[in-house]
């Protein structure tokens, strides 16, 4: 159960991430929200999987997802720049997310 609630926490990190972004210095109300809302669920989701999971494991993975799906979105729906050495990095980032589950 931790695991899951640690994944999503950490898709509700790129959920916060992005709102951050949109709230333009926190002048928009609705971005504003849900930025609030998400960072708040998130860092409880953290919190509370790292009763199980071991910090360093657990915030590096919880970090990893918010990372790669902010820079995905990013690339996806905000016009940032897709090129081959950033999805590359993208993809180290993720081995880094696995490798650290596996050998958890």
């Amino acid at each position: 159960m931790a695991w899951l609630v640690l994944v999503v926490s950490g898709v509700l990190e790129t959920v916060w991430a992005i709102a951050l972004e949109k709230s333009s210095g926190f002048s928009r109300p609705l971005p504003t929200v849900v930025f609030a809302v998400a960072v708040v669920l998130s860092m409880g989701g953290l919190g509370y999987a790292l009763r199980s999971i071991p910090v360093g494991t657990g915030y590096a993975v919880w970090v990893g997802i918010g990372a790669v799906g902010t820079a995905v979105v990013g690339m996806v729906a905000l016009g940032e720049s897709v090129n081959l050495p950033r999805i590359l990095c993208l993809l180290l980032v993720i081995c880094g997310v696995v490798g650290l589950k596996v050998f958890h």
